[in-house]
């Protein structure tokens, strides 16, 4: 007759010794867990200071290329305006507008009646005036503002008596073919650089008046 062996039932030295080694091992677990987390944190923290940092930079770039762009935009400005002042009464007389002044930055500060303008350029004859807007590059934008500063010209003109016509032109160094049929269409005298000079374009039929 055989008889089955009962497994030795392990000793409480050994179920301790295995509770400490899996105790250490849960530890040893946590631990590293803890450092893995600890680090992730870190490269986390990093990167956000990496972008914060990346975004401030560009931040600063894009600021410094906007106040060179201005600037030289204002600098072109000044040169077409002082350019075109010198020669627009010739150009002008050409497509027999006689005009014997031509005023460059003129300033209209309205107080009482909250009317302010400045003109690029002002050409004058006891009849009418011309009103030139001239910018480095011409949008269909600066055409409305010009159309705006026009009818405040004439309420301000009105205000003192002033029974002129007032005309209008635009002028740009860069004109796309959009903004110039824009503006022509609108009724204003096109200004455009012609090689060392420029050309004076009528606008589609009737010039608009003021």
């Amino acid at each position: 007759m055989e008889t089955t062996q009962t497994p030795a039932s392990p000793s409480f030295e050994s179920v301790w010794a295995m509770m400490q080694d899996n105790a250490a091992q849960m530890k040893e677990f946590r631990e590293s867990q803890k450092e893995t987390d600890r680090q992730l944190k870190e490269f986390r923290e990093n990167q956000l200071e990496s972008q914060r940092e990346t975004e401030r930079i560009l931040k600063e770039n894009a600021m410094d290329f906007n106040r060179r762009i201005g600037a030289l935009t204002n600098l072109f400005g000044e040169v077409t305006e002082h350019m075109l002042a010198a020669d627009l009464c010739e150009k002008f007389k050409d497509l027999n507008l006689d005009f014997p002044r031509a005023n460059p930055n003129v300033f209209i500060n309205d107080k009482k009646n909250e009317i302010y303008l400045e003109i690029d350029i002002m050409l004058e004859n006891g009849n009418k005036a011309m009103l030139v807007e001239a910018k480095t590059k011409l949008t269909t934008d600066r055409i409305n503002k010009h159309i705006e500063r026009l009818e405040k010209m004439r309420e301000y003109s009105n205000l003192r008596n002033d029974r002129r016509t007032f005309l209008g032109a635009v002028a740009g160094i860069v004109v796309t073919e959009e903004v110039r049929r824009y503006a022509l269409d609108t009724g204003f005298y096109l200004i455009e650089p012609s090689g060392d000079t420029f050309n004076i374009t009528p606008p589609e039929g009737i010039p608009r008046e003021w």
